[in-house]
C-alpha cells in the first residue's frame, strides 16, 4: 500500500529554528539551575518564611511552566497566523484586558518585596505588568503600519493618543512600585520609535515630551517620596557595596562573590555555596549570580552568546522585511529581550542599582516564563511570514 497517495502529509513550514532551538536550550538550562539553586535552601524552608518544603517543588513547578510555554511557542511558530494582530478588534480586546489587569491588580493586587504587582486568580498568581510589555509591542507595531501604510505624512499629534494609552499602563506599574518594569516597558517603546520610520523631527518631538516627566518623577520618587527612599540606598550601594555588606549592600556584595567565585569553569552544577543562605532570592532574581559561580566564565559566555543569537535574528527579520508590521514586531521583541538581560546582568554584577528584573527563561516565575514565550511565539510567527514573503 502507498501510504503517501493514501495519506496526504502536508509540511507545515515553522518559524526560525534557531531562535526555536535556542528557546528550548535556555528554558532546559533554567529548569535545571532552578532546582541547582532552590533544592536546599527549599528543604530548610529559607525560601518559604521557614516553613520545609520538598527540594524538588520549585522545578516541578518551573517544569510545568516550561511545558505550557513550550506549547505556546511551538504553536504560535507553526499555525498562528501573526495577521491576527493587525486586527483593530483584536488589538482592542488586548489592550483592553491588560490595562484592565493592572487596575485590578493595583486595587486587589498582593505585595511582595514591596511592589503590588501580583494578582492571585485562585490557582495561579500573574504579573499583569509582564503582559504590558507584549502588549505595547504589538499595539505600537499596530499603530505605525496603518500611519505609515496610509501613505499620510502623520504629525506628533496622530501618536498622541496612543502613546498616552501606553503611558496610562506605565503609570499604573509606576504606582504599583514595580520601578523596574516600568523602565522596562518605556526602553521597549522608546528603541521602537528610534528604529520606526517615522520622520526624525517627530522623534525627537516625543522624547523631548515624555523626558520631562519622567525627570521630574525620578527626582521625586528618590529624594522626597518617603516609601520609595529605598532606591536611594541601592544607588548609594553600586559605589562600593562591600561598603555595605552587612546592610544595604548584602545582596549585591554576595551576589558579586559568587561570581568571582566560579572563575573561569566554574564549582560545577549543583556545587556553589552563595545559594546557601547568602542570596535572598537563589533561583529568581540572582540566578546569574548562581550560574556564574556553578559553570564559571565559559557557562555565562554560553548563555549569553544564546540571548545575543536571538536578539540579533530579531534585528536581522526586521531588516530583511519592508512590511512595518512585521518590522515593528521583530525590533520590539529583540529589545524586550536585549533590556530585560541587559538590566538584569548588569543589576548582579554592580554596573546599575537592583531592579528586580527576572533573567528571561532561566530565573523562576510564571508569569515571566510565560510572557517571554509568547514574546517569543509572536517572533517566530512573524519570522515564517517573512520567509514567506521573501520566497514570492
Amino acid at each position: 500500500m502507498n501510504f503517501k497517495k493514501r495519506f496526504k502529509f502536508k509540511k507545515s513550514s515553522g518559524g526560525d529554528i534557531g531562535i526555536l532551538f535556542t528557546y528550548f536550550i535556555l528554558a532546559m538550562i533554567g529548569v535545571v539551575m532552578i532546582y541547582s539553586a532552590s533544592m536546599v535552601s527549599a528543604n530548610n524552608g529559607a525560601l518559604t518564611n521557614g516553613v520545609p518544603i520538598s527540594d524538588k517543588y520549585f522545578i516541578k513547578r518551573q517544569f510545568i511552566y516550561f511545558c505550557i510555554g513550550s506549547l505556546v511557542v511551538i504553536t504560535m511558530s507553526y499555525r498562528v497566523n501573526i495577521n491576527v494582530f493587525q486586527r483593530k478588534e483584536m488589538q482592542q480586546v488586548i489592550l483592553t484586558v491588560v490595562l484592565a489587569l493592572l487596575v485590578i491588580t493595583l486595587l486587589f493586587g498582593s505585595e511582595i518585596n514591596g511592589s503590588k504587582n501580583w494578582l492571585n486568580l485562585g490557582i495561579v498568581n500573574i504579573q499583569s505588568s509582564e503582559l504590558l510589555k507584549i502588549s505595547s509591542i504589538l499595539y505600537l507595531s499596530y499603530i505605525i503600519d496603518r500611519r505609515l501604510r496610509a501613505g499620510s505624512h502623520f504629525n506628533l499629534s496622530s501618536l498622541v493618543s496612543p502613546l498616552l494609552v501606553l503611558g496610562f499602563g506605565i503609570m499604573l506599574i509606576l504606582i504599583q512600585g514595580d520601578l523596574g518594569g516600568a523602565l522596562l516597558n518605556s526602553a521597549i517603546i522608546a528603541f521602537m520609535l528610534l528604529y520606526s520610520d517615522i520622520k526624525n523631527k517627530i522623534k525627537i518631538q516625543i522624547f523631548s515630551i515624555t523626558a520631562l516627566p519622567m525627570i521630574i518623577y525620578l527626582v521625586y520618587t528618590l529624594l522626597f517620596d518617603a516609601q520609595n527612599i529605598y532606591r536611594m540606598k541601592r544607588i548609594k550601594v553600586v559605589a562600593n557595596p562591600f561598603l555595605y555588606e552587612n546592610g544595604d549592600g548584602y545582596q549585591l556584595a554576595n551576589a558579586l562573590l559568587a561570581i568571582g567565585n566560579g572563575g573561569f569553569f566554574g564549582k560545577g552544577l549543583g556545587n556553589g555555596i552563595m545559594k546557601l543562605g547568602y542570596l535572598p532570592e537563589p533561583h529568581t532574581d540572582f540566578i546569574f549570580a548562581v550560574i556564574s559561580e556553578e559553570l564559571g566564565l565559559v557557562g555565562v559566555l554560553v548563555i549569553i552568546a544564546m540571548y545575543a543569537f536571538i536578539t540579533f535574528k530579531g534585528v536581522i527579520y526586521a531588516n530583511k522585511t519592508s512590511n512595518h508590521f512585521y518590522k515593528m514586531i521583530c525590533i520590539g521583541i529583540s529589545s524586550y529581550i536585549f533590556m530585560q538581560v541587559f538590566i538584569n546582568l548588569a543589576g548582579i554584577s554592580g554596573l546599575i542599582p537592583l531592579t528586580g528584573v527576572t533573567l528571561p527563561l532561566l530565573s523562576y516565575g510564571g508569569s515571566s516564563f510565560l510572557s517571554i514565550s509568547i514574546a517569543l511565539g509572536i517572533l517566530l510567527a512573524t519570522s515564517r511570514k517573512i520567509n514567506k514573503e521573501l520566497k514570492q
